[in-house]
């Protein structure tokens, strides 16, 4: 007889005390390919190489962690299943401009503000085989969830549109991969990125098997996520925006997720968990102007990994979108990670 220890983790916000029962016994997978340093936006842009790379490190260097992470290879996605999301016309779009471009050259895409250099396709198909090799380990019971640490990030990316450092979504591509592959019929998406995703938003916006949660800073880039987006059509009820003015910090964070995400997933009950996870809401980060810390993220990840215990078999799936100060992405994350393998160590 397999013997679970367990104990109770008491974690005090605002005027909620929200409860994790945790044990030893899980598996995280990292999904990591040195590939993602590849894609190259020049000197001194935020979304740099240096992001991921010490991430990965103090994750490798982490001794309390570090036996209850398995770090599976990764792949590219094909174009069939970028094709989920995405319109043939804007794929074909983003391998002419890419392949057009000399070596060690850098350039934008044509559809917004994004930048590309000679091995961004090649990357970005592999974020989002990343993604989708993640879900497959949940999925095959190989691991309880996993943490996609890639780049370019995603959320921004529309069906037929790059922008704001996306090329293509990776988490909208992972959501309808699930739908199509595995028949999953309801799945959470919640995005605590700094800036809306507008691009996540306008893929499901029509649509009641996807609900999107969205935490953000208002007003900020790119303009959208007002609370009076809620969808439209079938989709409608199934968008929830929180909008945050500049300054707020867990409090805020925590109240939302306890007081407005977690009453609607009793009424969803979602069978898959995705997160969008942007660490510029962090304090001190160079692009947001939020106070998240460290402690917020920990807060959330409990209260999210409860909603998956209750309703989703312990399924989820974390990829990383913004935050570009590493050393708060790599604590962050390591709290996070510390939830997801019911080992809550400092």
């Amino acid at each position: 007889m397999k013997i679970l220890l367990y104990s109770v983790i008491f974690i005090f916000s605002s005027s909620n005390i929200l409860f994790a029962e945790t044990s030893n016994d899980k598996k995280v997978a990292i999904m990591y390919s040195d590939q993602f340093l590849l894609h190259n936006t020049g000197k001194n842009h935020p979304e740099r190489p240096e992001r991921l790379s010490i991430v990965v490190d103090n994750l490798k260097d982490n001794n309390l962690l570090s036996p209850h992470l398995i770090w599976p290879s990764v792949r590219e996605a094909s174009k069939l299943e970028i094709k989920l999301v995405h319109t043939q016309n804007y794929i074909d779009l983003v391998e002419k401009e890419v392949n057009s471009l000399k070596k060690n050259s850098i350039s934008y895409l044509s559809t917004g503000d994004t930048v590309i250099s000679k091995e961004s396709n090649k990357v970005a198909r592999t974020a989002v085989g990343a993604g989708l090799r993640g879900a497959d380990a949940i999925m095959k019971g190989e691991v309880s969830s996993a943490f996609v640490l890639s780049r370019p990030p995603g959320h921004h990316a529309s069906a037929s549109k790059g922008m704001g450092f996306c090329i293509y979504n990776n988490i909208a591509i992972v959501a309808r991969y699930l739908q199509k592959k595995y028949d999953i019929k309801r799945i959470l998406i919640v995005d605590f990125d700094v800036h809306h995703g507008n691009g996540t938003q306008d893929i499901f916006y029509n649509d009641d098997s996807v609900f999107y949660f969205d935490i953000h800073q208002h007003p900020f880039y790119p303009q959208s996520g007002r609370p009076n987006e809620i969808g439209i059509g079938k989709g409608k009820g199934f968008t929830l925006n929180i909008d945050l003015p500049r300054g707020a910090g867990d409090t805020e964070l925590i109240n939302a997720f306890q007081n407005k995400l977690k009453p609607a997933m009793d009424k969803f009950q979602p069978e898959f968990i995705l997160v969008s996870a942007g660490f510029d809401s962090h304090q001190g980060d160079l692009l947001g102007q939020l106070n998240f810390t460290n402690v917020g993220y920990e807060n959330v990840a409990i209260i999210l990994s409860n909603i998956a215990k209750k309703y989703a078999s312990d399924r989820e799936l974390y990829i990383l979108e913004g935050g570009y100060v590493a050393e708060n992405i790599s604590k962050s994350v390591e709290k996070i990670v510390g939830v997801l393998t019911k080992n809550m160590g400092d």
